[in-house]
């Protein structure tokens, strides 16, 4: 009876207690497990009394009998109302955002759940009930699309076309003057140029706002919010002119650190980080003493909000605590005092104010850092593309940052997202991030999830949201234990894509799902209703150890050749991939070294045959030399894929052997600090580079006519 009653809380709870792993297996959560997740989502059932307070405690929950704060719908179809609302007979009216109603009323004496139509007018309205108001977003039934895109800015003509762009680690692009760190300047020199050889996109890593005061911390999809932009990406000689930023390096003596970090092949991340910062704090003290975009300041921090000001005071609290000056506490906040872990304690308003500069220094740093981003945005359509940047939406943000800091009401405490034992990593992932409460989400108007929305749409013409599989389930691993040891927490889909749909509208940019994982059953068909466009990778995209013909890839999804996270096809057609394995022992327990090299020859030459018999590559393999790898005819294979995007990583268009992450590894292994060996203004002027991005260019036309 214990074990049936721990299933019911935890299915009430939204806990998937049976599922199917990535190998088709059957699995079912151990009662222990479940037990343990139950604990941290606050509803103990520690024995048989805790067990039932806790499961009626839930199941009241989820047969509310009041309306939430927020409704989500699309245009035209039922609003999805409970049959527990007590609304039989009652008078409605919709208030649209932009001006204009509808008055209706409810039928009564029906059994069945109240009846309400969804307006045409897409927007966020609201719905009077009573005179109780309740905002009702109402979504188109699709995201903004590629086609949608080509319309906007070319044409109708435009809208048939099959395009195509790059991918960029933003961090890692070069240009004389950037101090070791890639930044905006050169991300809008690298639009421009991929722009002139016919791009009409450019998906870069993910610019969250990370940790001022903890430079060591710097991996783009371990973030301290979603909801801000990383400072490190600012150009300082933007900020008040090149003289400006020349004489701060004269007189502080920095000209020749400054120079020497840009010359690094690896990001030296803590003290280049160190030394931008410092400069910009200077360029700040002068804006402060001459403020002549004093009033553009103002109004951004004005229209940024409780939610601009939070962050800023979270970074002056997060580097004063990180200093070490109190015993027992340190930069992850929720080792503060008790008054600081709440921002809106008074104790936390006074020390704002007794170290405003610093705060204000922070609001200066963000202002700056969306000016980077929307300039390098308008760079890349006023260069001609289509789409421009497409933001990278990271699947979580740091537990001790900012995000979790300001929205505590709204995210799970004492879990980490993940992802279960899968063909990616046998033994499963825990990333160290934190996920919204669903409950929470839908009892506070999922403000905390438009507001994080918006900023990823604010400064690009489409998103990537990492793990997009997270709409309909998050796996969660209870802190302390590993990753096998987690479970799926269901979350409101429905809600979350109508959501995505309204702001990619409202925006009108492109969203893109990065769909790699345990993909839970009608997840593919939800999303390519929903116009959320899925990821095909090249490596991936095979079928009983064939690689797929382009022409048979998901009209649905975009195409690219690797990811982040995946060797680049230079380093996979060298087997430089099974190089680190051995080096760091990551191989998987029983798959020898020989047996991978001896299986990458094989699959070399399945990669050949599909290239030949796509009519990008021609005659026999040459000589099994890995280290010539087809390049050239991936590029053409990838421009052949039926998908209304090709994405060809920066990596490969150069032929560059590593990768930027290798997952499962964090000091043996420079995750993210690799360097474009050459300047972001002529990169892609390299004529191996030239050549690929040309056939590319080819080959979508092909495809485009052939269609």
């Amino acid at each position: 009876m214990i074990e049936q009653d721990l299933r019911r809380l935890a299915d009430a709870a939204g806990i998937q207690v049976e599922w199917t792993d990535a190998f088709g297996k059957r699995q079912t959560v151990a009662p222990d497990t479940l037990k343990t997740i139950l604990n941290a989502l606050e509803l103990p059932c520690a024995d048989a009394g805790q067990l039932r307070d806790s499961l009626a405690r839930r199941l009241a929950e989820n047969a509310r009998t009041t309306l939430l704060p927020l409704l989500t719908c699309t245009a035209g179809l039922p609003v999805p109302l409970s049959k527990d609302l007590d609304l039989q007979g009652k008078a409605y009216r919709i208030e649209f955002e932009h001006g204009g109603t509808i008055d209706g009323r409810f039928a009564g004496d029906v059994p069945e759940a109240p009846s309400l139509l969804a307006p045409q007018h897409t927007g966020y309205h609201r719905l009077l009930i009573d005179d109780q108001p309740i905002t009702l977003a109402v979504a188109p039934p699709r995201c903004f699309s590629v086609g949608d895109a080509l319309a906007d800015n070319g044409g109708p003509e435009q809208a048939i076309r099959r395009p195509w762009g790059i991918s960029a680690q933003l961090y890692s692009l070069r240009r004389k003057g950037d101090g070791g760190i890639g930044d905006f300047t050169a991300l809008k020199t690298l639009a421009e140029a991929a722009a002139r050889h016919g791009a009409s996109a450019l998906a870069i890593s993910p610019v969250h706002a990370m940790f001022s005061g903890d430079t060591n911390r710097f991996s783009p999809y371990s973030p301290s919010s979603r909801l801000f932009f990383n400072a490190l990406h600012i150009d300082p000689a933007v900020v008040l002119g090149e003289q400006a930023l020349r004489q701060v390096l004269q007189q502080t003596g920095q000209a020749e650190s400054y120079a020497r970090y840009e010359q690094l092949e690896l990001i030296d991340w803590p003290n280049a980080a160190r030394l931008k910062l410092d400069i910009l704090r200077q360029l700040f003290q002068q804006f402060r003493q001459n403020p002549a975009s004093g009033a553009e300041f103002e109004q951004f921090c004005r229209e940024g909000g409780q939610a601009l000001l939070d962050h800023a005071r979270f970074e002056a609290l997060h580097a004063h605590f990180s200093s070490g000056s109190l015993e027992g506490v340190s930069g992850y906040w929720p080792s503060w005092p008790d008054a600081f872990r709440d921002p809106r304690s008074a104790e936390v308003a006074s020390f704002a104010e007794a170290h405003s500069d610093e705060v204000q220094f922070h609001l200066f740093l963000q202002w700056q850092a969306a000016k980077g981003l929307s300039s390098a945005q308008k760079a890349a359509r006023n260069a001609g593309m289509q789409i421009g940047l497409i933001s990278d939406l990271a699947v979580g943000a740091d537990n001790g940052g900012s995000q979790a800091w300001s929205r505590q009401k709204e995210l799970l405490k004492g879990f980490s997202v993940g992802a279960p034992p899968d063909n990616l990593n046998a033994l499963g992932q825990s990333w160290g991030l934190g996920a919204f409460s669903p409950h929470a989400l839908k009892q506070h108007g999922f403000g905390a999830y438009i507001e994080m929305l918006r900023s990823a749409f604010a400064h690009s013409g489409g998103v990537r949201i990492d793990h997009v599989l997270g709409l309909m389930r998050m796996w969660l691993v209870p802190e302390g234990m590993t990753a096998q040891h987690g479970a799926y927490l269901r979350y409101p889909m429905d809600d979350l894509v109508r959501l995505i749909a309204l702001e990619s509208w409202r925006h009108r940019a492109i969203v893109i799902g990065e769909d790699l994982g345990t993909i839970p059953e009608g997840f593919g068909d939800r999303m390519a209703q929903a116009g959320l466009m899925g990821i095909r990778v090249l490596l991936f995209q095979r079928d009983h150890g064939y690689f797929i013909p382009p022409e048979h890839w998901a009209p649905h999804a975009i195409a690219t050749t690797t990811t982040h996270d995946t060797p680049s096809l230079a380093g996979w057609w060298a087997g430089h991939d099974i190089d680190w394995r051995s080096k760091l022992d990551l191989r998987e327990p029983g798959n020898s070294e020989e047996a991978e090299r001896e299986q990458r020859t094989h699959e070399r030459m399945a990669l050949w045959n599909a290239m030949r018999h796509a009519g990008c590559a021609h005659g026999e393999l040459p000589s099994p030399a890995p280290e010539h790898a087809p390049l050239n005819e991936a590029a053409s294979f990838l421009g052949r894929s039926m998908g209304p995007l090709a994405i060809l990583p920066l990596e490969d268009a150069l032929g560059l052997p590593e990768q930027p992450n290798l997952p499962g590894t964090v000091d043996t292994h420079p995750n993210w600090r690799r360097r474009m060996p050459h300047a972001s203004d002529s990169l892609l002027d390299l004529p191996e580079a030239a050549t690929r991005l040309a056939l590319l260019n080819k080959a979508r036309s092909h495809t485009r006519e052939s269609t």
